[in-house]
């Protein structure tokens, strides 16, 4: 399987000269080839690579940059085309590739070759080829059989400069279970961010005070004169709050998902539509900070690699739907109780949800393991007796449970 691990560089003064000299010469060999393609017909990111010696012999600075690096300049200009051209064949508007400018450009790339882990007087530092040892912040052990195939090395906004390297290990995930015994199914949302199956309630991570910080900053920014140095130099404030601001919000997803992805063998979650929840007007700021569509991918992959069955539903009318009896029941976004005026049964609105999710997640993952001459019962080895339906039939008190708090 393939990971991504990301340090901070500790780069000298002089050492971090030389990393943003390599990051402009490869935004500047970037727009070079953007250059050609805009004027050439039948090109290809090999072909144009083949020109890359030729091209050292009156370009003086690129014999500074190692061949991979710039050999990955030019497949990523094609590969952004392809991107390009990927959206516009699924019916998007998209406009051309445009010149990179030096706050748009601030990563290069190394491959298969030119760099290598060191242990250095008992620290650890990154060498590169053409730059040499960069220390860095080991904070996390590579797995013991990892292959690194990656090296990128990016400048936050912030000015601190990060390596991630892509690493390879041989193994496969651990197989998942024939029949799966710890069942889940979560519903999201803003008050709560998560409410499961199991009874448990997880409140959302309160941001309030960095989003005031960020937007002092930002308020300070725009009393700056664009450019000056007070400017840049408050612009430099307000990175370092966007950046608190993410990390704190992914180090929150990355525990809640990671638990999950541990703690169960079958996670059934809602298969949302995150950029057109984002644009419904009202509330779209706490749609966009909630950040759904993260935490549904990171809890994809980290089931994947912990080997736990995964299901995303549609969400459509989970809300509405009677977890016992099917019944869908109109209810305001301020009724935080479902009733069903059908068969009596009452619980939390998001605990009813989430097994409507779980219900579903069971169903759809039965079919999807079943043949034309399988029955539904043998299909895919689930434990069926953890169905929503059946929990309630038999009185289960496990949808009454209250919330247990953000954990």
């Amino acid at each position: 399987m393939n990971y991504n691990y990301r340090y901070r560089l500790r780069p000298s003064d002089a050492l971090e000269q030389q990393l943003a000299w390599t990051v402009d010469t490869c935004r500047q060999v970037y727009n070079h080839f953007l250059h050609r393609l805009n004027r050439t017909d039948d090109t290809s990111a090999y072909s144009e690579q083949k020109l890359l010696p030729s091209l050292k012999k009156w370009w003086n600075d690129l014999k500074d940059v190692h061949s991979k690096v710039l050999q990955k300049v030019v497949q990523r200009l094609y590969d952004n085309l392809s991107t390009l051209r990927g959206r516009k064949e699924n019916g998007y508007h998209v406009g051309t590739l445009k010149w990179k400018a030096p706050s748009e450009y601030r990563s290069f790339t190394y491959s298969q070759s030119g760099f290598k882990l060191k242990n250095t007087s008992g620290r650890t530092r990154l060498w590169l080829s053409k730059l040499g040892e960069i220390p860095l912040t080991f904070h996390r052990s590579l797995p013991d059989d990892a292959e690194i195939k990656t090296v990128t090395v990016k400048q936050e906004p912030t000015g601190k400069w990060y390596a991630i390297l892509g690493v390879e290990t041989p193994g496969d995930p651990p197989a998942k279970p024939e029949t799966p015994e710890k069942c889940v199914g979560i519903d999201v949302g803003i008050l709560k961010y998560a409410h499961d199956t199991d009874g448990t309630a997880v409140e959302s991570f309160d941001l309030s005070d960095e989003r005031e910080r960020l937007e002092r900053a930002q308020h300070d920014l725009s009393r700056k004169e664009h450019g000056s140095a007070n400017w840049e130099k408050q612009r430099r404030v307000v990175a370092e709050r966007h950046a608190e601001l993410k990390n704190k919000r992914r180090d929150f997803l990355h525990k809640l998902s990671n638990y999950y992805a541990r703690e169960y063998d079958f996670v059934a979650v809602e298969d949302l539509e995150v950029k057109g929840l984002i644009e419904l007007p009202g509330n779209s700021r706490n749609r966009a900070g909630a950040a759904w569509g993260t935490f549904l991918r990171m809890l994809e992959y980290k089931c994947e690699r912990e080997g736990t069955y995964f299901v995303a539903v549609n969400p459509r009318g989970t809300t509405k739907e009677c977890a016992s009896c099917d019944v869908s029941t109109e209810k305001p976004l301020w009724v935080r109780e479902h009733s069903c005026p059908a068969c009596g049964f009452e619980a939390d609105r998001d605990a009813n949800a989430a097994w409507n999710i779980l219900s579903r997640g069971i169903t759809k993952r039965l079919g999807a393991g079943r043949s034309e001459s399988t029955p539904v019962e043998t299909a895919l080895p689930v434990d069926t007796s953890v169905s929503a339906k059946r929990v309630v039939e038999t009185g289960s008190p496990t949808l009454k449970r209250e919330p247990s708090g953000e954990r």
